[in-house]
């Protein structure tokens, strides 16, 4: 008896240990745990609340790279004077645990001051490591535990310039020991593997200029692959080998940015880019050869810095069309669902969760949208930030994190 006393106790204490690491905070970089925008084991209220709780608020510098969380601790990359600047706070309290600061001289190219000389690409955290990409396409690695910097990668000798006109933007991502980024400027670059312990070079894919947009991992023909949009194509690359498979033109032309972060949804990428509208292209493997199909085109909705986001086969972005107008796009089709009010915004970070969409307006509303609805449906709006909010929210159980201009917020609901 006291024997299966002592076995139940211990496999109940081994549960409860399982559910609470399960529930640990965690929020790996940008668009959450698998870039994809969706909030998988977020549960939402029953009744979303009329207000929003401020918990605190820290000055933490300009940029907008997203939060990333770890169990306890937020992780935020920004940019104070002439020097970047990387800090851990307690989740709880915004209390600081460590700080690094480091000199990134930086110019940014014209029409871009608006937008500041803060990081724009978004760190990513994984087995204890946190990664950053410089405005100045520097990449570092970083014990998140402590803040000792672990190594450094800099592209910049061998491209003559290490980022594109308005700076680094494009996020590294992780596929097991390696991390995978973009290095160079708009006229050429490499999409390099380094491994993620150390830093070396473990494959290099391509010669083409780096983009503004975020490479993302997904499986097609049976090959997990790198999804990502450079400055002159749509490219599927190995992760083992970095062997390009395939590739879809679409080039960054005149000021038509190629931007946003693509959707992977049923075998389909949808990508859409500024001035160009937007399409659902499928990459097929027949035997050894591979090819790319169109299968849907829609003109009249067109992403330009707004990355969209899928649930329930249907896809949420914002157009630059009509100066700003949030929609909602059938995946299978690609004909308009919805269309929300005209000159709505400049800029919106979606995320998306079990029966909701979470819309961030650049002017400062966090908008909770009802998803699966043959209109437009807004159930409520929160004031977030009395200034601009262009880096993405992290949405936590209980909590939202939001990075403004100078500040970064914790609310809780």
């Amino acid at each position: 008896m006291l024997k299966k006393t002592i076995l139940t106790s211990l496999m109940f204490t081994v549960l409860l240990q399982s559910q609470l690491l399960a529930e640990a905070p965690f929020w790996p970089g940008w668009l959450g745990p698998q870039r994809d925008g969706f909030v998988k084991d977020f549960r939402p209220p029953k009744h979303w609340p009329e207000k929003l709780e401020k918990a605190w608020q820290v000055d933490v510098g300009t940029g907008y790279g997203t939060p990333v969380v770890q169990g306890d601790y937020v992780f935020i990359h920004t940019r104070q004077d002439e020097q970047e600047v990387l800090q851990c706070l307690q989740l709880e309290t915004g209390k600081s645990k460590w700080k690094q600061v480091f000199d990134v001289p930086f110019k940014i190219g014209g029409g871009g001051e608006y937008h500041g000389k803060g990081p724009k690409s978004n760190p990513m955290l994984a087995e204890g490591r946190l990664f950053t990409m410089s405005i100045s396409g520097v990449l570092a690695a970083w014990d998140a535990e402590t803040g000792k910097q672990l190594w450094v990668r800099d592209y910049t000798q061998q491209f003559e310039k290490g980022h594109p006109y308005w700076g680094a933007s494009t996020s590294p991502i992780v596929s097991g020991d390696r991390i995978i980024v973009h290095f160079g400027n708009d006229e050429i670059g490499a999409l390099v593997a380094m491994d993620t312990s150390n830093g070396r070079e473990i494959w290099r894919s391509g010669k083409d200029g780096t983009s503004y947009s975020s490479p993302l991992l997904a499986n097609f023909g049976g090959i997990h692959q790198v999804v990502q949009w450079n400055h002159e194509a749509l490219v599927g690359v190995e992760v083992k080998s970095g062997r390009e498979l395939w590739r879809y033109p679409l080039p960054h032309l005149t000021h038509n940015q190629n931007m946003p972060t693509p959707s992977v949804h049923n075998g389909h990428i949808i990508v859409g880019g500024e001035n160009r509208g937007m399409f659902s292209l499928r990459p097929l493997k027949e035997g050894a050869k591979w090819s790319v199909k169109e299968r849907w085109f829609q003109p009249k909705a067109a992403l330009d810095m707004s990355s969209a986001v899928v649930i329930d086969n249907r896809l949420y972005g914002m157009t630059h069309y009509n100066a700003g107008q949030l929609f909602c796009l059938d995946t299978e089709t690609g004909e308009f669902i919805w269309q929300g009010p005209p000159r709505s915004a400049n800029n919106v970070t979606f995320l998306t969760m079990p029966g909701y969409v979470a819309a961030l307006i650049n002017n400062g509303h966090l908008k909770i949208l009802r998803s699966g609805t043959p209109k437009y449906d807004e159930v409520r709006s929160y004031k977030v930030a009395d200034n601009a909010t262009w880096a993405a929210p992290v949405l936590l159980q209980g909590k939202v994190l939001v990075k403004d201009v100078n500040t970064l917020t914790l609310w809780r609901y």
